[in-house]
């Protein structure tokens, strides 16, 4: 769906693009990374915080499937996360071979004070924008959400 630009104009466009996604990346994942080095956790760690904050467990397998990772390397996250306090480890009633993690109360306080300053990040950005580009911005980055989310 190129929408009738020529294939050279499209990649000049989208090296553009990766340049700004680069900047934003450093300008937000910095910001982030303070308010993760307080908590002594890495962005794995955190990643896995959140998607553990969406659920109300995840076993191994889903952790390292989410994760990108081997399970064996899932089992290290989580036993980092155990040693902060922010995850537990729990057996399925019907299996107790099974394996559930949970993220604990220090967890959600974690990952919501972290989303707290991502949105504050966000605001000040967004205060650099007429309203027009703002609601733009939204519907664009949903648009692409979307699009992310179906891979």
């Amino acid at each position: 769906m190129d929408h009738g630009r020529d294939e050279a104009e499209l990649r000049r466009d989208a090296e553009k693009l990766v340049d700004i996604l680069t900047t934003l990346q450093r300008c937000f994942l910095m910001n982030l990374s303070r308010e993760l080095s307080r908590g002594n956790v890495s962005f794995p760690q955190y990643f896995l915080l959140g998607f553990l904050a969406q659920q109300k467990y995840l076993t191994m397998s889903e952790i390292a499937e989410k994760m990108g990772h081997t399970t064996a390397a899932a089992t290290g996250l989580v036993d980092r996360l155990e040693n902060l306090g922010y995850a537990h480890r729990t057996h399925g009633s019907e299996d107790r071979r099974k394996i559930m993690v949970e993220i604990t109360e220090s967890g959600l306080a974690l990952v919501g004070k972290i989303r707290e300053d991502m949105i504050d990040g966000v605001v000040l950005m967004m205060g650099h924008l007429c309203v027009d580009e703002q609601k733009a911005w939204l519907q664009i980055y949903e648009k692409i959400k979307n699009v992310c989310k179906k891979k």
